[in-house]
């Protein structure tokens, strides 16, 4: 099944798993995701992770829901073996192209996912398919095509979204959007000086220089990241931003 996904480089799982606990972005996504479930499912009582990874984020959506049935599906055996050291939701290997459920969930999330797969509406119709009517769908997704750098090409990234394609995407698979939004836009214009300087540099690395900060930067982008949150979490509109917040129903 891994031969058959080309859309992700399997040793970062490795690598991102070191940084997810304490790196700003991986901390600043896992708290919008925590939020936005809380906020638009109070009440969730089941939970489909697909493309899952080592499972940080799902253990988050567990901890926050203790008696909601949580799953991970992923196609790397070596992410799951993983997962299951620090998650004790259930796993299977998977293909977010053939997803094999059907309305089994009331929720169905994707975080950074769908830009590694060429037919990204396949994969929401999967997702379509395997939530409950009621139910509905939580996605991240990489934002702005002009951000596009030789990082996005060493994670093997088929696109980068325009807010408008990814709401004309979930739209066209049977979702209606209830909130799209930017995040990681304070810290914007710092992503945009990184990415001229891979452009200028020429660097061959596969990890973002951005996820390869000392101490010191890392605290303060995370306060920058806590002054973000609060602004979404008070109804904050943000424009721009290195990435994609969106919320759908199934109706």
């Amino acid at each position: 099944m891994l031969q058959d996904n080309d859309g992700f480089h399997e040793p970062l799982f490795e690598e991102y798993q070191k940084l997810q606990a304490d790196h700003f972005w991986f901390v600043h996504r896992r708290r919008l995701i925590v939020w936005a479930l809380q906020r638009h499912f109070p009440q969730l009582q089941s939970f489909l992770e697909v493309g899952c990874g080592t499972a940080e984020n799902l253990a988050a959506i567990a901890d926050r829901f203790r008696h909601a049935e949580v799953c991970g599906g992923e196609p790397s055996l070596n992410a799951l073996q993983m997962a299951r050291r620090h998650c004790g939701a259930k796993f299977l290997q998977m293909d977010a192209r053939a997803i094999p459920f059907v309305e089994a969930f009331e929720v169905v999330g994707a975080f950074d996912v769908i830009e590694h797969i060429d037919d990204d509406r396949r994969a929401l119709s999967e997702m379509y398919k395997a939530c409950r009517r009621g139910g509905g769908l939580i996605l991240t997704v990489p934002q702005h095509p002009r951000l596009w750098s030789r990082v996005d090409d060493a994670a093997k990234h088929k696109r980068r979204y325009t807010r408008r394609d990814l709401i004309e995407k979930l739209r066209a698979t049977g979702f209606r959007p209830l909130y799209v939004n930017s995040f990681m836009s304070l810290l914007l214009p710092v992503m945009v000086l990184s990415r001229l300087h891979q452009k200028i540099a020429r660097t061959e690395q596969e990890v973002d220089e951005g996820f390869r900060i000392g101490k010191t930067l890392n605290r303060l982008f995370s306060t920058v990241c806590n002054v973000e949150s609060r602004l979404l979490t008070r109804g904050i509109h943000f424009p721009a931003g290195g990435s994609l917040l969106a919320i759908a129903v199934k109706e």
